[in-house]
């Protein structure tokens, strides 16, 4: 008979979690594992509301398995760590993102892409090496392979940075690959929001002139005053729209709901990138010949590989990199799921881990 998540592991454990589809978070009793000789453990201070994290606890990607504890922006202190960890020590300021496991001998994990592993196990919601389920950030201790492991350097904000272990490094990673992190180059962001924000910030840091495009006239000032945008296109505008045909470089499309591809590709310079982040659930309609003729791209790019996080959080801290963000206490939480599906954010929720949990014990 299956051991209860409470009885599965030696270090006894709290967090919040769904128990069905209602989505319905509520506090939850389970364990870690003790820390391996590899492993980092450590107190879990502030964890970041992703959008995925509302699409997983509802099941409306129809993967989630129950219960699920949801959070892969995690940051903390290092309370403990194995007798062959070299990364970190303890006392250090660390993160885990949104994987904690893969086969580590394929092609892409030799290339430091365990996001892109067959066999890469999610931080919440899959089932890790030993058969158990892995349990996300919305809890008070975390437990991980130091490979796992990013370092926070000590002068970064880890409320505000807790965000760009997802969606910094998602903005971040196709950038870079696609040869668009270099002066000069002319970045479009489609979408204001958690992405979108950390995206122009990247984009603008990297120095790239940056174009915001949205269907909302209500975030000019937002994109142009508050970020450092340099131009903004509504993107139901023909005219505007038509004006920006062929001035940009490539694009990064935040937005996960079904949205015309061709305006957006028309806006490409000939070998420009149109690069999809959001995980849109239905399939979008793709014109071929706007690709042909200007030799254009249409990619997906998900988040990215540890190393890469790691180079991310450093070029973060160089640069002031943050995301804009609104701390919650856990017992918040479910209100935030409602208002993150009515996209009343600005721009991420960071649930106050460290400081609000041990008031909502079961």
């Amino acid at each position: 008979m299956a051991k209860s998540p409470e009885l599965e592991h030696p270090k006894k454990a709290l967090g919040w979690a769904a128990r069905d589809p209602s989505g319905v978070l509520s506090p939850f009793k389970f364990s870690r594992r003790e820390t391996g000789e590899k492993d980092v453990t450590f107190r879990v201070l502030y964890c970041g509301i992703c959008h995925s994290d509302l699409h997983m606890v509802k099941n409306e990607w129809g993967m989630s398995t129950y219960p699920l504890v949801p959070g892969h922006e995690i940051v903390g202190e290092v309370t403990e760590v194995g007798s062959k960890v070299e990364k970190v020590k303890v006392g250090d300021k660390v993160g885990v993102g949104c994987v904690v496991g893969a086969c580590h001998s394929c092609e892409n994990c030799n290339n430091d892409l365990e996001v892109y592993c067959p066999q890469m196990i999610l931080t919440y919601g899959n089932i890790y090496h030993d058969g158990t389920l892995t349990y996300g950030g919305y809890s008070d201790a975390m437990v991980a392979n130091e490979r796992y492991i990013v370092r926070f350097p000590e002068n970064v904000p880890l409320d505000a940075s807790a965000p760009l272990l997802c969606a910094g490094i998602t903005v971040y990673s196709p950038l870079k690959y696609h040869g668009l992190a270099e002066p000069g180059k002319h970045i479009g962001v489609v979408g204001l929001g958690g992405l979108g924000h950390v995206a122009v910030k990247f984009a603008k840091a990297f120095g790239a002139k940056v174009t915001v495009i949205s269907t909302s006239a209500s975030k000019k000032d937002e994109a142009l005053q508050h970020l450092g945008a340099d131009s903004f296109l509504i993107s139901r505008d023909q005219e505007q729209m038509q004006a920006a045909k062929n001035t940009l470089d490539g694009i990064l499309d935040t937005v996960s709901a079904v949205h015309p591809l061709l305006p957006l590709i028309d806006l490409l310079q000939s070998n420009g990138k149109l690069v999809l982040l959001g995980a849109v659930e239905k399939p979008i309609e793709l014109p071929v010949f706007p690709l042909l003729m200007g030799r254009k791209m249409v990619a997906g790019s998900a988040t990215g590989g540890v190393k890469e996080t790691q180079e991310m959080i450093d070029f973060a801290a160089k640069h002031n990199i943050t995301a804009d963000i609104e701390v919650i206490s856990m017992e918040y939480v479910n209100k935030a799921m409602e208002r993150l599906a009515k996209g009343d954010v600005r721009y991420r929720f960071v649930i106050d881990v460290g400081n609000t949990l041990a008031v909502t014990k079961p």
